[in-house]
């Protein structure tokens, strides 16, 4: 039988286990990889996948984690929060990245 992935944390572990390995921050307009300090633009991003939870005990806690690429072959991870409590100039970021370098099946919900 198939544990169902509910939590960020368990996608994470799963897609570090597959080399997503890098962390990306957002800071000052732009994704910053935490190792090299490298601030990407929305154009050097590629969205492999995204999944998106709600809290259940709390339905503001809801994020996104964003499994990512970068032009210089980069792989990892980001979550971002959003409804209420969203940083506006992140979600504007994401928004930004062209929707050509979102993979075809980058929107996952069938184990969130």
């Amino acid at each position: 039988m198939k544990r169902e992935q509910k939590h960020e944390t368990d996608y994470i572990k799963k897609y570090q286990d597959e080399g997503y390995t890098s962390n990306y921050l957002f800071e000052n307009g732009c994704l910053l990889d935490s190792e090299t300090k490298y601030a990407y633009q929305p154009d050097e991003i590629y969205i492999v996948a995204h999944h998106r939870y709600e809290g259940m005990s709390d339905p503001d806690d809801m994020s996104i984690l964003y499994i990512i690429e970068t032009k210089d072959q980069k792989k990892g991870t980001h979550l971002l929060g959003y409804g209420p409590t969203a940083d506006l100039d992140e979600a504007e970021f994401f928004k930004d990245i062209p929707k050509a370098n979102y993979a075809k099946n980058a929107d996952i919900s069938e184990l969130t």
